[in-house]
């Protein structure tokens, strides 16, 4: 059940940055921002409860963040252009 919950928070969190990015505002930045943390945290606790294997994890999880990340960086850019 947690690991539906959790793929489904990645790809919504994915999806919002997305929409962030298009129409950005500083709320959105923040949820997005939650939504990643809610991803890293419950992989983090898929991986420690049920032992499975670290590297595949991380490197799956590394690749996310690197999308995300790269994706908030763009909303943020955007973001602080519009505010000057």
């Amino acid at each position: 059940m947690l690991v539906l919950a959790h793929v489904i928070i990645a790809l919504t969190s994915i999806f919002y940055t997305t929409y962030a990015y298009f129409t950005p505002s500083k709320a959105k930045l923040y949820t997005s921002y939650g939504l990643v943390a809610l991803t890293l945290a419950s992989g983090t606790y898929l991986v420690i409860s049920t032992h499975s294997n670290m590297l595949s994890a991380c490197a799956t999880g590394l690749i996310y963040l690197g999308i995300v990340s790269s994706g908030l960086l763009l909303t943020h850019r955007k973001l602080s252009v519009t505010d000057d």
